[in-house]
């Protein structure tokens, strides 16, 4: 696979990506819940951290992770640069541009998103506003991709530690760089061999 469709699948992700932010952030108050379907709903929330909303302690927690974030991207995309001109399996060139471009997206919330928008809560966020709800690298992420497949379920009582407790099965909420990601890893492990094979047809 050529660099150039690489750059297209990294630029439609991101197209994507973006779109649906703008729009849950532009259309949604934080917190708002749209149910689609029993099972999959719409529902703003903005994550300051990494995955399932971790946070470095700190003051400088926030600028940490982001920074992390641009070196982390900076390393994929040479890894991607460097597998194509390689002429490596078509799995791991699409995986590689499946994190790569889920990574430069939430990447563009955590630089940009600060100075772009105002607070999301009890109102509707503005576009460029006068008031902007923080400063350059320390946005927040985007996320409203809900699935609760099973939601409020009552574990039997003889299960361990959880039993008697309400839970929800599948209560990530994410967006469509977290789901890039995923997919790109996803190839990695289930198409390995053929991700890494040493002579790609």
């Amino acid at each position: 696979m050529k660099l150039k469709n690489s750059a297209f699948i990294i630029f439609l992700i991101l197209v994507i990506d973006q779109y649906s932010k703008v729009f849950v952030k532009t259309n949604f108050i934080l917190g708002e819940e749209v149910k689609v379907f029993g099972w999959f709903k719409f529902l703003f929330i903005e994550n300051e951290g990494m995955a399932w909303g971790t946070v470095i302690p700190g003051e400088y927690g926030k600028l940490v992770l982001t920074v992390f974030r641009i070196i982390a991207v900076c390393a994929i995309g040479y890894w991607l640069c460097d597998s194509t001109k390689k002429e490596k399996s078509n799995f791991l060139l699409v995986a590689i541009c499946l994190i790569f471009a889920g990574a430069l997206g939430n990447i563009i919330d955590s630089v940009l998103y600060g100075v772009m928008f105002d607070d999301s809560h009890n109102h509707l966020a503005t576009f460029f506003p006068k008031n902007h709800y923080g400063t350059w690298f320390h946005g927040k992420v985007v996320d409203m991709f809900y699935f609760p497949f099973i939601e409020n379920y009552i574990m039997p009582s003889w299960i361990p530690f959880i039993g008697g407790k309400e839970v929800t099965f599948f209560n990530a909420i994410f967006n469509v760089a977290d789901f890039s990601i995923s997919v790109g890893v996803g190839i990695l492990i289930f198409f390995n061999k053929k991700a890494f094979a040493q002579n790609p047809t």
